[in-house]
């Protein structure tokens, strides 16, 4: 699946902060631009994945499954 978020990349000093607007939580920073991307993108994938497993907490085992791709 691709997924594409917004990345607000902000100088500070020697540092590169990021966060990302779509998904309140995630942050990145880095040394340089790509590290700070990186670093965003790996939150992001971490806060995704948490969000996920609690959306499937309480679910009846009875209920199907499936999924809907989205391009």
């Amino acid at each position: 699946m691709h997924n594409e978020f917004t990345a607000i990349i902000e100088k500070d000093e020697n540092w590169y902060i990021a966060y990302c607007p779509e998904i309140p939580g995630a942050n990145g920073q880095g040394r340089t631009i790509e590290e700070c991307k990186q670093n965003l993108s790996e939150a992001i994938t971490l806060i995704l994945e948490d969000r996920r497993e609690d959306a499937f907490r309480g679910i009846p085992e009875s209920a199907k499954k499936e999924f809907v791709t989205i391009q």
